[in-house]
């Protein structure tokens, strides 16, 4: 069960992909477009505005359609064959779903305690997809949806049916199957879901209601679950769903930050549902704190290789929010070290939202620029300032805590062991095998260390590991052999491996996948 939550997780991680880059357009249109930073030049109607209006447009495409694109990501990652079929075959699936709730809302709005002639969005629980008007499933009738549907897929995609029959196998036959299945999945959405709202409308209370203890468990659980992968059930409905405000606290920020950067109100009174995007404090203040725990705790003749090892995963955490290469370096040697930084997450988060401390900060230092301090400065300035003084004492007792517990408890961090500290990465497994090494030869490489393409059932992986479920896990090979091809660690549960690839594990990912293809024809 944990192994398909992981898949799960993974997958919910292909779409999220896009939001960074589209949220950080949408900070700089609105920062472009602000008369009070711009002056005249971005008056409404000017050439000028126009053209950061069009750009910010497009920039909310990910934004408008999340639950088309969460219905994608998912048969992307888990559809254990034929990849672009399945994703065919779940979009018409997902249209058919809510053409289908359409029409009986439309039929029958009555039994279905329903008032369909509201217009779609705000509170009215209804929505539209792709231009059909139907409830408000947000990414959780998408993601279970296409998850219906790529179940269908993998199971009859291969299905042979009679010669006379031939036009309908394969994808139509999926879809054929879809078709059926989608009826009694519609009715039970529109008699359910409606309930189900007001459910969320009481979780939305209680959440509110919670205040600085609901914002640290949030951050807690989100933190603590990394190395799961369920870390994506935390964030994803807060985020990206109505768990706490409808459309998730990302778009809902972003809809909102030009109003926000001109009101002299308090950014808690503004958007007090910003305690729950506040998890990327600790990759600015925290990590650098930890990493340099980590440095000075080491021999001092193995300090520089070790400041080579963590400076890198350092900057890509700070810049980009992207931290499990740093953060997975901690569950290795110490999963108390990791839990410990968890708990102090909680606190600073929870400690910046006490002082009136919210906005979008759920990534990193380029997200908190382009989203939060520049557009907002002007008449923000002082709840940025009291978040950067907090972060920074938050800075010291990280670092007193991680050093302290290092050394207390001879926690054997990178450069504190006998055992070679080096980095290896791609040029160095080059180096190693032949000028002539591709990355065809590579997928290979990893594919023999975890047992062969017999041994292997099903990969995938999240922003920086190759996971993959294995037959017999007693075939896979050391951690230093992965680590000899660039790797930077295994960790091992059950028949669920994880290899620590980096920020390039989703080229990697495919390799392995035309790899084991060709293996197989």
């Amino acid at each position: 069960m944990m192994q398909k939550f992981q898949r799960f997780g993974s997958a919910m991680f292909v779409p999220v992909l896009f939001f960074a880059f589209s949220g950080i357009v949408i900070g700089f249109s609105t920062l472009f477009n602000d008369p009070l930073i711009m002056g005249s030049l971005a008056e409404e109607g000017t050439a000028w505005s126009k053209i950061w209006f069009i750009i910010e447009e497009g920039a909310w495409t990910v934004f408008n359609q999340m639950p088309l694109i969460f219905a994608m990501g998912i048969p992307v990652a888990l559809a254990v064959k034929a990849n672009g079929r399945a994703l065919m075959e779940t979009i018409i699936i997902f249209l058919t779903f809510n053409y289908f709730i359409n029409a009986m809302l439309t039929s029958f709005p009555g039994f279905f305690n329903v008032d369909f002639s509201q217009e779609a969005g705000g509170v009215s629980g209804l929505a539209e997809i792709a231009g059909i008007k139907t409830l408000d499933t947000s990414i959780l009738g998408a993601i279970i949806i296409s998850a219906i549907a790529v179940y269908l897929h993998n199971k009859y995609y291969d299905t042979k049916l009679p010669d006379y029959l031939g036009i309908f196998q394969g994808s139509a036959f999926v879809v054929i199957i879809g078709f059926f299945a989608m009826l009694p999945v519609a009715f039970l959405t529109a008699w359910l879901w409606p309930y189900i709202q007001m459910g969320i409308a009481s979780l939305q209370g209680f959440l509110a209601n919670a205040g600085n203890f609901g914002v640290w468990l949030y951050i807690f659980l989100e933190k603590i679950l990394l190395p799961t992968g369920l870390h994506h059930f935390i964030y994803g409905p807060f985020q990206f769903g109505p768990a706490i405000i409808d459309g998730g606290t990302y778009a809902n920020w972003a809809a909102n930050m030009g109003d926000f950067a001109q009101s002299t109100a308090s950014l808690k009174e503004l958007f007090p549902e910003g305690g729950f995007a506040m998890q990327g404090n600790s990759n600015i203040f925290g990590l650098p704190a930890a990493a340099l725990a980590i440095y000075v705790t080491a021999q001092k003749g193995k300090r520089k290789v070790v400041a080579g090892l963590l400076i890198p995963a350092t900057i890509t955490a700070v810049l980009a929010g992207i931290t499990e290469p740093l953060e997975f370096t901690y569950i290795f040697v110490a999963p108390l070290l990791f839990a410990v930084k968890a708990v102090l997450d909680a606190f600073l988060a929870t400690t910046m939202y006490i002082f009136g401390v919210t906005g979008n900060f759920g990534g990193g230092l380029l997200e908190f620029m382009s989203m939060n301090w520049i557009p907002l400065f002007s008449n923000h300035w002082m709840t940025y300032l009291i978040q950067i003084a907090i972060g920074i004492v938050f800075f010291f007792i990280y670092f007193f805590v991680f050093r302290f517990m290092i050394l207390k408890l001879n926690i054997k961090t990178p450069g504190r062991t006998d055992e070679e500290v080096k980095l290896y990465g791609k040029e160095d497994y080059k180096e190693k095998k032949s000028a002539e090494s591709t990355e065809k030869n590579l997928a290979g490489e990893y594919v023999d260390l975890l047992g062969g393409p017999e041994n292997i059932e099903h990969v995938t992986n999240c922003a920086t590991r190759l996971r993959v479920l294995v037959t017999d896990p007693e075939k896979i090979a050391s951690d230093e052999h992965f680590r000899s091809l660039g790797a930077s660690g295994v960790v091992k549960n059950g028949n669920a491996i994880q290899v620590i690839i980096g920020l390039s594990v989703q080229n990697l990912k495919e390799d392995v996948d035309n790899y084991l293809g060709k293996e197989t024809e």
